[in-house]
């Protein structure tokens, strides 16, 4: 899921009757195995409260983050060093349960490769990055080429203006908005994702429209999927079933 508070899954839709909300965070990682901050997009968190965040998880919950607008929509990732450097001070007060950290481009951002890689060369490596773009200009096999040269992970977003599946890192993140049944996923769609997902986590070929297909054997991959189309409200469901399918538990403490 994308945050955790949201007025439509309280009232016994995904929180339990009168559960308060500062125990919504609590209660949540314990149902799922991860979070996506967001945030972190609109405003620059304090350590504390990423610290606050991490205490009420269990051991291996896992949170991913949004990189700050400052970087993508404001200065469009040029001269943007301190603004970075300042996120990941920030961010890695979550300690061992940051997962990794998505960067999304805004929509009218085209393809500018030596852009692109100076951007990339000042992520840390110690921390998994992905990067979601939704320009046509980016499907392009030198930006594959230069993710994968740095082990970035480009962003499943399952969209008509993004189609492509490339795997470009040493794991995958899925941003998934395409909500093909009237904005909605229906079981057979999650049936889909969640054989998707097994495939990419067993290092096996996926099924999906590429910009530069893999070549050569591929690697067991760590899968972080979201749903954040505009079927918010059913978010929860559509989480719970992909770990229904795949047959995966939460961490209870």
């Amino acid at each position: 899921m994308a945050g955790w508070i949201f007025p439509e899954w309280r009232g016994g839709q995904f929180y339990p009757e009168g559960l308060k909300q500062k125990e919504e965070l609590h209660w949540a990682s314990r149902q799922i195995t991860a979070i996506e901050i967001n945030s972190t997009f609109y405003q620059n968190q304090k350590p504390a409260s990423f610290e606050a965040w991490a205490a009420q998880t269990p051991e291996n919950f896992v949170f991913t983050v949004k990189g700050h607008q400052a970087v993508t929509h404001i200065k469009r990732l040029k001269e943007v060093e301190q603004p970075v450097e300042f996120f990941f001070n920030s961010v890695a007060a979550l300690g061992k349960r940051l997962g990794a950290v998505c960067w999304q481009l805004p929509p009218n951002m085209k393809f500018d490769a030596s852009r692109i890689e100076a951007f990339l060369k000042l992520l840390p490596t110690t921390i998994r990055q992905a990067i979601e773009v939704r320009n046509p200009s980016f499907a392009d096999p030198a930006f594959i080429d230069l993710l994968r040269a740095h082990n970035v992970a480009l962003v499943i977003a399952d969209t008509k203006d993004w189609p492509y599946d490339d795997q470009t890192a040493d794991f995958t993140y899925c941003r998934l908005q395409g909500a093909p049944s009237a904005d909605k996923y229906e079981p057979k769609d999650l049936d889909l994702w969640a054989k998707r997902f097994k495939a990419l986590s067993e290092g096996k070929p996926m099924d999906g429209e590429f910009v530069v297909p893999a070549k050569g054997p591929q690697p067991e991959r760590d899968v972080f999927a979201y749903f954040v189309s505009t079927d918010k409200p059913n978010a929860p469901r559509n989480a719970l079933g992909i770990m229904e399918r795949l047959k995966l538990k939460p961490d209870a403490d």
